[in-house]
């Protein structure tokens, strides 16, 4: 039970702190599974004439959630229909004549299991606290069989692109030397034929 809460942890919680420059923008990048939860909190230190803003993209630049002026703390939610690879950005805009500071932002990113509340279910099911923990073991059972899905699919799919691009790359070599024979043979034949005409061969 604890190894499967510890994968399931490891898994599906990322948490990131650095220090935002001022006047800058930084952007992070990760994959989400089709119809998966996602929540980003996010922790930024309050620096007096500066605004730090959020916007979360999808990679057709659609907008999965937006914010301007995160007031300390903030917290953001989306699924996405298709699995997807979504792009977080942290902006930092500094008042004119103000002096830009850094800024301190921590990001926790929690997806699938991790970031579904389990209180609200148990109120609304008149659930008792063990079958609360079953139902969230369920849950990540059901999880970690659609990553090992997931990870099986896109295997094959680099598979399928390994054999095409092998394939390729022989089918290339192979009319490569048959080009080189050919213009070796060409190359033969026309300085024999230059010799004979220069009677220098017989």
């Amino acid at each position: 039970m604890s190894i499967l809460l510890l994968f399931s942890f490891a898994y599906n919680v990322y948490g990131i702190r650095y220090t935002h420059l001022p006047n800058t923008q930084k952007c992070f990048k990760d994959e989400v599974q089709a119809h998966q939860l996602t929540n980003v909190e996010f922790e930024v230190t309050d620096v007096p004439g500066q605004r730090i803003d959020y916007e979360i993209r999808d990679s057709r630049n659609g907008i999965l959630s937006k914010r301007e002026g995160i007031a300390h703390q903030a917290k953001a939610s989306f699924i996405t229909e298709v699995a997807d690879t979504y792009e977080l950005c942290i902006i930092s805009t500094v008042s004119h004549g103000i002096r830009g500071q850094e800024h301190e932002i921590s990001i926790v990113t929690k997806k699938g299991v991790e970031a579904k509340t389990y209180d609200g279910i148990a109120e609304a099911g008149k659930l008792k606290p063990l079958e609360v923990d079953l139902k969230r073991l369920e849950d990540m059972s059901d999880a970690i069989v659609q990553d090992f899905a997931a990870t099986r699919k896109r295997e094959e799919e680099m598979r399928s692109t390994n054999e095409s691009t092998n394939n390729r790359v022989l089918f290339f070599s192979i009319f490569s030397m048959c080009c080189l024979l050919g213009l070796a043979t060409w190359q033969v034949l026309y300085l024999r034929r230059y010799f004979k005409a220069k009677k220098l061969i017989d």
